[in-house]
């Protein structure tokens, strides 16, 4: 359904590092930047995400999170991990989520600049 999502960003070095430690686990890669801009997305090189760099960028109130695919279980332990060691903060901890699924797996975060971000997968182990 969605084509791709973009996200203002006040600190485009700091964000990127955040996404790049966050998507890499989940096989996501940068695909393109410049001095105001990073792209992710996979082989095929067309984003699917992009940070663009803006002074007044401020998160979306409460309700509104980015939920991303992971491929098993422990790419979304290994993405909360790296997430947190760059400057990510804790929104809840990977493990199951029983009230939206019996094999729902996931990790919740906060990027740098506010951003609800989640990391799931819903399948069985």
């Amino acid at each position: 359904m969605l084509h791709h999502l973009s996200l203002g960003v006040r600190d485009l070095a700091h964000a990127a590092a955040f996404y790049d430690a966050l998507l890499s686990p989940l096989g996501f890669r940068r695909v393109f930047e410049d001095e105001t801009a990073v792209g992710y997305g996979w082989e095929d090189g067309k984003d699917k995400l992009c940070l663009k760099l803006r002074d007044e960028a401020s998160a979306p109130g409460p309700g509104f999170h980015v939920a991303f695919s992971a491929p098993k279980r422990v790419a979304v332990e290994q993405a909360h991990a790296a997430a947190l060691r760059v400057g990510g903060r804790d929104n809840g901890a990977p493990g199951l989520r029983p009230h939206y699924g019996a094999h729902y797996f996931a990790a919740f975060l906060i990027d740098p600049d506010g951003h609800a971000i989640e990391v799931v997968i819903n399948a069985p182990a």
